[in-house]
């Protein structure tokens, strides 16, 4: 049995794990390493790729920056998320503002210190990849539209660091970011729908709160029905192998998504369609490895 002090430090480590979602920093881990081996470094053997130390490092670092920008973003929000996720929230406090603020300095200087060993140019994109998530946590989330789109710049740009890595500008490249891009943004989207109570209470202008909820259900429904461009592309113009099965159970649920949202009322509803949305994004992290099954056995042969 875990006495009273050893129970206090449990909770607060998973107080911290909450804080900077480890969960998702370890999806995009897993992202980012099967984007390099299935799509930006398809040619190179696996082993290589795998035992790639400049790439552990921008992965290491990305890790290291994403969690600095949960820890500041919860930081930033701690009211507004007291209304929107009460109990969350309360996990959260047990670790003080000033760990959470220490912790944010100590993972930003580590990270652009490790990005270091690689070359100046990513020091470069990760000190702007930090100043990029302070000024979206402290000023830009606050604003419609702006706030969505650079909420969504910022989830994709750890792949950019691997993409600028690889120097790969292949086209199918752009056309997959794309539609991550939209999904990141019909997400956002959503989660103001949800948080819809918390940001009228702390004065945040997101798309609900300035134009109401049939607009930002619009313009939802305007980004998924954009989102099948995309679709349409990697589907039929591009060799994605059995990748296509994931395209299209998308645009199944993308479909059941859209009518959903418009007869969606209140944050449980809202809950169900980001849950939608995570699913499509997670599921797309693993279905990577169907663009080619053969490449998997051919590289580890290599």
């Amino acid at each position: 049995m875990l006495n009273r002090k050893n129970k206090l430090i449990l909770l607060k480590l998973l107080s911290l794990f909450s804080v900077v979602r480890g969960y998702n920093i370890l999806i995009i881990v897993i992202a980012q390493y099967l984007t390099s081996i299935f799509i930006l470094a398809p040619d190179i053997p696996l082993k290589k790729v795998i035992l790639d130390a400049n790439l552990f490092v921008i992965v290491l670092a990305s890790a290291g920056v994403i969690a600095g920008g949960y820890i500041i973003n919860n930081f930033y929000d701690r009211e507004k998320d007291l209304i929107n996720r009460p109990q969350k929230t309360m996990l959260d406090r047990l670790v003080s503002q000033q760990t959470k603020l220490t912790g944010y300095f100590v993972l930003n200087f580590l990270s652009v210190v490790l990005v270091s060993y690689v070359s100046f140019r990513a020091v470069l994109f990760f000190s702007l990849y930090i100043f990029g998530i302070w000024l979206y946590s402290h000023k830009l989330k606050k604003y419609p539209i702006i706030g969505n789109t650079v909420a969504s710049v910022l989830a994709i740009t750890p792949f950019f660091a691997v993409f600028i890595y690889y120097k790969n500008f292949d086209e199918v490249i752009f056309v997959h970011a794309t539609f991550l891009f939209l999904m990141l943004m019909i997400r956002e989207m959503v989660k103001d729908l949800g948080n819809l109570k918390g940001d009228m209470a702390q004065n945040y202008k997101t798309i609900p709160v300035v134009y109401g909820e049939l607009a930002s259900k619009g313009i939802i429904s305007a980004l998924i029905l954009t989102s099948g461009v995309p679709i349409y592309l990697l589907l039929t113009k591009y060799e994605i192998g059995f990748m296509n099965l994931y395209f299209y159970g998308c645009f199944a649920l993308l479909f059941l998504f859209l009518v959903a949202l418009w007869i969606s009322k209140g944050k449980p509803h809202y809950i169900w369609l980001h849950n939608i949305l995570k699913l499509i994004i997670v599921s797309g992290t693993f279905s990577i490895v169907l663009i080619d099954v053969n490449m998997i056995l051919d590289r580890i042969l290599w």
